[in-house]
């Protein structure tokens, strides 16, 4: 299934039903007085975060979405049925926007929260609530009132705990995979990922979280160069941001700056506190490096991020445990075993078992 976290749709309410106009034609009863009844309501345009989705694709094929219009009334007060709602689902972590996309109007960013886009009008009145001693036979009722409409953006933005960032070919799909269930694609080439991809991460019974792959941004883009910040949107909501360095590249140093600056300019044009968000720094392919590179590239990382980077290979699994451990105690808030109650003894899931 094709991956779409942004959409454009029409969405119309129903127009209520019609009152109507009628009169008791019954034998032996020639002044049977009105009798018409009232229209139904149009139906209502909902919204509503379900589980299971992951993808706005079907809105990519349907873009207008109409409720019917009420029932009209009829004689002997009969009440026109009332006109069924349409549902739109969407993946937890949709937003809807206005047509300018100023506005957020809301975020279902929990399963089962619904939110009414689009009144239906109400049923007009039949003649006989018109009746009374002055006006004792009324030849008029009420219209229904008119639907809604509008233009409203979808935007997704999954619902992640952890974000991998870093330049292209910085091994974060390679990382995903082997530490997860996902099976993103793998290449040796830039721009191998074109969509994000979620990874459930499961370090014990109760020590699971979901990772979070965004496609590799390059300089420039908070610009519109290479893929731009299009998928930014899907690490807003996490706890932790993982930043991959490709450890055998020719400027290790510069490659985290740059993905820094853009963090930076996306979260000054959006609003959001990116930049500001935790992070774990992480200098992956060690395993094509030796020892005096090694140390030489984490002390130069840890005077530009400020912070002990680990060392890992999502290659051969060598510190991905443990990087794996300190994002999800910045998750949870508290550390994810004991002195005494190692990864190894936790029973987790260890995707290099048998490597």
């Amino acid at each position: 299934m094709k991956f779409l976290d942004q959409a454009k749709i029409y969405i119309r309410s129903g127009n209520g039903g019609a009152g109507s106009v009628s009169f008791r034609r019954e034998k032996f009863i020639p002044n049977g007085g009105p009798d018409g009844g009232d229209g139904g309501k149009g139906g209502d345009v909902w919204i509503e975060a379900v589980e299971g989705l992951n993808t706005l694709i079907d809105y990519r094929y349907q873009q207008h979405f109409k409720a019917r219009t009420g029932e009209h009334g009829k004689g002997r007060q009969m009440h026109g049925a009332n006109a069924e709602d349409v549902v739109l689902r969407v993946p937890v972590g949709t937003e809807v926007l206005d047509e300018d996309q100023e506005e957020v109007i809301v975020d279902l960013d929990e399963a089962g929260k619904r939110f009414l886009l689009a009144r239906g009008g109400n049923g007009g009145w039949g003649n006989t609530r018109f009746k009374g001693p002055v006006n004792q036979a009324p030849t008029f009722a009420l219209p229904g009132q008119e639907g809604e409409e509008r233009w409203i953006w979808l935007r997704l933005k999954l619902i992640a705990d952890a974000g991998l960032v870093g330049l292209p070919n910085a091994g974060k799909s390679t990382f995903l995979a082997a530490s997860s269930a996902a099976k993103p694609k793998i290449a040796d080439y830039p721009f191998t990922t074109l969509t994000p991809n979620l990874g459930v991460i499961d370090l014990g019974p109760e020590q699971r979280f979901v990772l979070a792959d965004i496609p590799g941004l390059i300089e420039g883009a908070s610009e519109g160069l290479g893929l731009g910040t299009k998928f930014l949107g899907h690490v807003e909501r996490t706890k932790v941001l993982i930043h991959l360095i490709d450890g055998t590249q020719d400027n290790p140093v510069e490659a985290y700056k740059v993905i820094r600056r853009e963090l930076e300019t996306y979260g000054r044009e959006h609003g959001v506190d990116l930049a500001d968000r935790p992070e774990i720094v992480a200098i992956n392919k060690i395993d094509a490096l030796d020892a005096d590179t090694r140390k030489s590239l984490k002390q130069k990382i840890k005077r530009a991020s400020g912070q002990t980077p680990h060392m890992i290979s999502g290659v051969s699994g060598e510190g991905v445990r443990e990087l794996l451990f300190a994002a999800f105690e910045t998750i949870s808030g508290k550390a994810p075993h004991g002195e005494d109650d190692t990864p190894a003894a936790s029973g987790g899931y260890n995707p290099w078992d048998n490597a």
